[in-house]
């Protein structure tokens, strides 16, 4: 299989789709598979790395320090020259034409959705309906334009499997991973007070206001509590002043993964608590360290904690801040031992594997290709 992984929309803090990238190239290249990648940068260029060949397309900033390529025919510019058999997109909006590419020459293509964007559309706007409405018309374009969808979660697959069954296009659950080698438990000295992490990026839709005002909420009712804050973002200084006068501390954006490992080990409770994260890599990042983590009793993040590895509330303060303290009252050894042995569930080889029975799905037989490549005559 020739496999080209399109990224669009990146930035200095997607992290995630950075992880998720580099971890499913890495296991299309070892699984035999040539791979190209597709991102935007500061300026054209071509090279040659041992997970496949990268592109980078020039491409404003919008913001951030994001790119966004808005020219989508360059894209399929370098399509035609490298001649995939699949295309791997994850960007729904502004390259939705290569997917038109795709079909009209007789190639695959996978949507990576990799977040849902009604929820979080409604968690940066706050409007809810307008935001739904707006998105199911996206959706629907969006089954009828690619062959496959892959979601990562039960909850991110409510969003599709309607528009999707009535179109014919199927949509597969595939879970992310984890590298249980890098994220791994770290000795720790005893501390006299309880230790919360929070890590990801620092904006609204992610809710990490709410993970700050539930280390708040304990410091409020007198609970010996330390809580570190990993992640730039929007929305710092409105977080600075909700913490005000508690102990929290931001610590910026940690670009080592063996250091935040570090980071998230050393705590007793890591909190990911946004109800409209669609999968949420930071939960198992903090699980393979051996911390549990409470989150919201909502959204895909939740599906990847259970009774023993942590906790789940009602997104608000209170409910959470009471989760904390039950997950902090159980037996350090077990409750470590359990998120470790929870995460371990979650290797990234097998999310390359489904991957690429996912991609296998989609690619056609070279004497179907070569008839969709032909021009019909008239």
């Amino acid at each position: 299989m020739r496999i080209a992984q399109l990224a669009n929309f990146v930035g200095p803090a997607s992290g995630g789709m950075r992880t998720a990238l580099r971890a499913l190239g890495a296991g299309y290249a070892a699984a035999g598979c040539r791979r190209l990648l597709v991102v935007p940068g500061p300026e054209d260029t071509r090279t040659t790395t041992p997970l496949g060949d990268v592109v980078q397309l020039r491409a404003p900033r919008v913001g951030g320090g994001y790119r966004l390529i808005v020219e989508p025919w360059r894209v399929t510019e370098v399509l035609d020259q490298w001649q995939p058999t699949s295309v791997e997109l994850s960007d729904k909006l502004t390259l939705l034409p290569v997917a038109r590419w795709a079909r009209r020459n007789g190639v695959g293509s996978v949507l990576l959705s990799h977040e849902r964007l009604d929820d979080m559309l409604a968690l940066r706007t706050g409007l809810d309906a307008t935001s739904k409405v707006s998105v199911g018309l996206l959706n629907r374009l969006l089954v009828r334009s690619v062959d496959s969808v892959v979601v990562t979660s039960a909850y991110a697959r409510d969003e599709f499997q309607d528009v999707a069954d009535t179109a014919g296009c199927p949509v597969v659950r595939v879970p992310l991973g984890v590298d249980l080698d890098t994220f791994r438990p770290h000795s720790r000295g005893p501390v006299a007070v309880l230790r919360l992490v929070h890590a990801g990026r620092l904006s609204r839709e992610k809710s990490p206001h709410l993970a700050v005002a539930t280390g708040v909420e304990l410091h409020r009712r007198g609970v010996p509590v330390r809580m570190d804050v990993y992640g730039v973002g929007p929305h710092r200084d409105e977080l600075v002043e909700i913490a005000a006068g508690a102990p929290i501390r931001f610590r910026g954006y940690v670009d080592s993964p063996a250091r935040l490992s570090r980071a998230l080990a050393y705590a007793d409770v890591a909190l990911s608590v946004c109800p409209g994260e669609t999968f949420g890599l930071a939960v198992l990042e903090a699980l393979a360290s051996g911390t549990p983590v409470v989150t919201a009793d909502r959204g895909g993040a939740r599906e990847l904690v259970d009774e023993t590895s942590g906790a789940w509330a009602d997104p608000e303060p209170g409910a959470l801040a009471d989760a904390v303290l039950d997950v902090a009252s159980r037996p350090t050894a077990s409750r470590r031992t359990a998120a470790r042995e929870r995460a371990e569930r979650y290797p990234w080889s097998a999310t390359v594997e489904s991957m690429l029975e996912v991609h296998a799905s989609v690619t056609m037989p070279a004497d179907r290709a070569r008839a969709r490549r032909v021009p019909a005559v008239s």
